[in-house]
């Protein structure tokens, strides 16, 4: 009996009023385990462009990695499509589930789709096209923008770096209720685990792994292991119960779509890059607590914004001076009728600190008081002494900076999925697992 490698991708199962990408994989892994299947790997959750505005959550899609007999390949896309049908929210109308298959190697232009997908905007129609051309297994419905995460995902193998996450559901039915994490339990957990696992906990304790909104999740865990993340759950306590949980092999947390560096005038709406200026105006708390300022380089002029959500991040942000050298990790904003294009901010490298220079009124050289100006172009008088000075100028003092050169981010709380943490600023996972643990997911 011949068998086939497969990759299978989807996206776009969720909408705001609750579901989720992720929670229906776990409950197509359990179908797909029915079938005489051999998995390859962990669920790939793998986060694309973040800053891209159709989306629910956290611009998630998913793929599967198995082998299958050829023979049943037909058989498993006719459940995976009855299973959609039933899972999703077909009165939300911005819910597009896509869903493809490839089978055997993963072609480059995927790869290269997949990378694009990370940083720039895709129109569904490229989707499409690669779909047509390579005549791949697929199932959408909508509009088929569910089609980009899906091959987006597919192309993706987490080649250069790759973390854990743990996710734990509750039932659909019980998604309009309070998750009740025991802020406790999760404090022993991140005490116990120390650096295997990170992201848990916030600032003053602050629960990160709980989400807000009416999707199943009931936690997640975040690790650099799947044996890291399977015992840091065990200490965790909730006040829902757990309905069922699987373990992801994902794209969190490595930056990965932070890899590409562009001139200010090739900026384009919705990017997530890095671009590289000197600062071109003092920097500027607005209404509602967000810190303006504008960086230039030898092609144009952009304004970059951190926002009230970043906390102290931006007293930092604060603190820099025009001619400062700086990278603005971030994703692009697009202009309108109030703002340009704007870069709003992920994170923040100060590579070379200008002079932060004060211009003050000359010292009396009688009575060491500071003197004032004796009217236009008449120099400077002493008001203790009396003391004139036509040419008296004023004097340059260099102040000390507040700030020093190096990469500065948000709180966790304020960051990305994709955002490449300070614990984790040295550390790589590269590789797929040669054995899947005995026990990654439930039922």
């Amino acid at each position: 009996m011949s068998r086939e490698s497969i990759h299978l991708g989807f996206d776009d199962i969720d909408s705001p009023r609750g579901g989720c990408t992720t929670h229906f994989a776990s409950l197509l892994v359990q179908q797909l385990s029915g079938f005489p299947i051999e998995w390859q790997d962990y669920p790939n959750l793998i986060r694309l462009n973040p800053g891209i505005p159709f989306r629910t959550r956290g611009n998630g899609a998913v793929a599967l990695r198995f082998n299958t007999p050829t023979s049943i390949i037909e058989d498993i896309m006719t459940r995976i499509k009855e299973m959609v049908h039933e899972y999703v929210d077909e009165t939300y109308s911005n819910t597009n589930p896509g869903v493809v298959l490839i089978k055997r190697r993963i072609p480059e232009e995927i790869k290269q789709f997949s990378n694009h997908a990370l940083w720039k905007m895709i129109p569904i129609d490229l989707a499409k096209r690669l779909i047509a051309q390579f005549d791949f297994i697929h199932y959408t419905s909508g509009n088929g923008r569910g089609l980009i995460g899906a091959m987006a995902a597919i192309g993706n193998t987490l080649d250069n770096d790759h973390t854990y996450e743990y996710i734990a559901y509750r039932g659909l039915d019980e998604s309009d209720k309070s998750r009740g994490v025991d802020i406790q339990s999760v404090i022993k957990m991140n005490t116990e685990m120390g650096e295997r696992v990170f992201s848990n906990l916030g600032t003053s304790n602050r629960l990160l792994i709980e989400p807000h909104g009416p999707d199943p999740v009931l936690y997640g865990i975040r690790g650099e292991t799947p044996q890291d993340v399977i015992a840091a759950a065990k200490y965790v306590k909730s006040k829902q119960n757990k309905d069922r949980w699987m373990v992801f092999r994902t794209n969190q947390a490595t930056g990965e779509h932070l890899t590409y560096s562009v001139k200010i005038a090739d900026i384009r709406p919705y990017m997530a890059t890095i671009v590289k200026g000197f600062v071109r105006t003092r920097p500027k708390m607005i209404e509602g607590g967000h810190v303006i300022f504008s960086i230039t380089d030898e092609t144009s002029m952009v304004d970059c914004a951190a926002y009230e959500p970043t906390g102290n991040f931006r007293n930092i942000v604060m603190d820099l001076r025009k001619g400062d050298e700086v990278c603005v990790h971030a994703s692009v904003r697009p202009k309108s009728r109030t703002h340009g294009l704007t870069l709003n901010i992920e994170g923040l490298e100060i590579v070379k600190l200008a002079d932060d220079v004060l211009l003050l009124n000359p010292i009396c050289p009688h009575c060491l008081k500071r003197m004032k100006s004796d009217g236009k172009n008449k120099g400077y008088k002493c008001v203790n002494c009396g003391f004139r000075d036509s040419n008296a100028t004023k004097i340059e003092t260099q102040v000390e900076r507040k700030v020093s050169t190096g990469l500065y981010l948000p709180p966790l709380r304020a960051q990305r999925h994709l955002t490449r943490p300070e614990s984790r600023l040295n550390k790589y996972n590269k590789g797929v697992p040669e054995v899947l643990a005995d026990i990654w997911h439930e039922p």
